[in-house]
Parts: C-alpha cells; sequence; structure tokens
C-alpha cells in the first residue's frame, strides 16, 4: 500500500507491540498514516517507534476500561481525529476441555472481547461526532465454531464476530463502518505455544498485507486463509449433531490418547 493510496490520516492499532499488530502499525505508518500504537509493553512500543516516526507509542491495557475512556488516544488528543481503529490486542491460552479453567477464561475475555467494546465505547462518541470513522477488530476463523483446545479463546471471537454484525447493523446510518478480521494460524508469539498442526500458518507481514489490501474498500469481514475459511464456513453450514460426530471423529481419542 503506497502512501498515496492510503485513505486514511490517523489510525489507532491495539496489540501494537508484537505479531499482526506491530506489521500493521509500520505498514500504515510507511504509507504515510500516524499511528497511535498501543500495547501493554511500553519497552516493546519504543523499539517499533524508532523504526519509524509516523508511529506515537502509547502503553494501554484495553482490559482496563477506565485507561482506555481516559486515554488521550480514541479522543484523538494525541494524533488528531481518529480515521482507522484496529482492535487487535488478545491474548490465547489453550486448554482442552478437561482443564477448562475459569481464570483464564475470564482473562480471554477481558482483553479479547471486553477489550475492543472498551475501545469501541471510547471511540463511539468521537466518531459520531464526526459522522465518519472505520473500526475493524480481529476475531478468528476458530470464532465459527467450536474447536478442540479453544475452550478459552473460541468463544471470545465469536463474541466479537457477534458484536461487529450488531455494530455494524446500527452504526453504518452514522458514517461509521465495521470489518471483522478473521484470520487462521499466524506466526506470534500466541501461537509458538501450539503443540499441535497449523495448516496454512503464514507470517504477520503476509497477514497484514491482506488486511490492508482489503481494508480500503470497507468490508464486513476479512478472512483468509481460504482455505481454512471455507472448510470452517461449510461447518458452519452442518447440522450441529453433524459437526460434533465429525470433529469428534476427526479428533480421534482427543487429549489422551
Amino acid at each position: 500500500m503506497a502512501a498515496r493510496e492510503a485513505p486514511w490520516k490517523t489510525a489507532w492499532v491495539t496489540g501494537a507491540s508484537t505479531g499482526i499488530g506491530r506489521s500493521l502499525a509500520l505498514k500504515l505508518a510507511e504509507a504515510g498514516v500516524k499511528v497511535a500504537a498501543t500495547a501493554r509493553t511500553q519497552e516493546n512500543l519504543e523499539d517499533l517507534a524508532a523504526l519509524h516516526p509516523n508511529i506515537v507509542p502509547a502503553a494501554l491495557d484495553v482490559s482496563d476500561r477506565e485507561a482506555v475512556l481516559q486515554s488521550s488516544v480514541p479522543s484523538g488528543a494525541q494524533i488528531g481525529d481518529i480515521d482507522l481503529a484496529i482492535l487487535n490486542a488478545g491474548v490465547w491460552h489453550p486448554s482442552w476441555a478437561k482443564d477448562i479453567d475459569g481464570a483464564k477464561a475470564a482473562q480471554s475475555m477481558a482483553v479479547n472481547y471486553l477489550g475492543v467494546v472498551n475501545c469501541v465505547e471510547a471511540l463511539l462518541p468521537h466518531m459520531t461526532r464526526q459522522q465518519r470513522g472505520h473500526i475493524a477488530m480481529t476475531s478468528s476463523v476458530a470464532g465459527y465454531r467450536g474447536l478442540p483446545k479453544s475452550c478459552h479463546y473460541g468463544p471470545t471471537k465469536a463474541a466479537i464476530y457477534n458484536l461487529a454484525e450488531t455494530l455494524g447493523i446500527e452504526l453504518k446510518s452514522q458514517g461509521i463502518d465495521i470489518t471483522v478480521i478473521s484470520p487462521g494460524f499466524v506466526e506470534t508469539p500466541m501461537t509458538s505455544v501450539n503443540d499441535f498442526p497449523m495448516p496454512y500458518i503464514m507470517s504477520p507481514d503476509e497477514a497484514a498485507n491482506r488486511i490492508l489490501k482489503k481494508l480500503p474498500s470497507k468490508p464486513f469481514e476479512i478472512a483468509f486463509p481460504w482455505q481454512l475459511v471455507w472448510a470452517l464456513k461449510l461447518a458452519q453450514m452442518m447440522p450441529t449433531p453433524l459437526y460434533l460426530w465429525q470433529a469428534r471423529r476427526s479428533l480421534g481419542r482427543g487429549p489422551d490418547k
């Protein structure tokens, strides 16, 4: 995406210290966009900001509602009114159902889902006043159907997808566009802990390129890779008993084998 092609002057990227968020922030900055890059780790943000003058780092925990509402980023006080927000912060705790953990589930929901809600709450007064804005939120293909080892993560991503649909219905008339981003496996610190095959895994840069290629057209969903997307979209159409039977059959003996 060349600078002349970037339709935004300002952007806010959460979860910008690593992975997809880091790649998105850097590519947007290189395209001439002023980027507010937020994450919990200030040191990583400063390393990112050193790569391009268009990146303005700010430590922020999106799960802290009061901190988000008081932040100078969504209000526009830091880099100006936000044209594009990519709400990308997330955590991943892979666990079999027999190891389900309420604390891990709560943290997953606090960051992955409520973190998005907190940012949307902070953004909407300003975007509504402007009568324009684009909010993209990172879900996952893991939100399409229940998957093994995803009892903490998958439900949060399904919630984001549902939220995006609701916001997309209600906010379009106010000039605010909503996009949900549904990636497959991406090489990040989160996926580095996985002990299972990750088909069609791609680099953060490749994922960011796919996102930024489509974002200007303001689609409701950006999903990739197509092989995983279509397999799981087809699974959504299956009657639930049939899907569960097929998933159990594919799993074999499961966590105890």
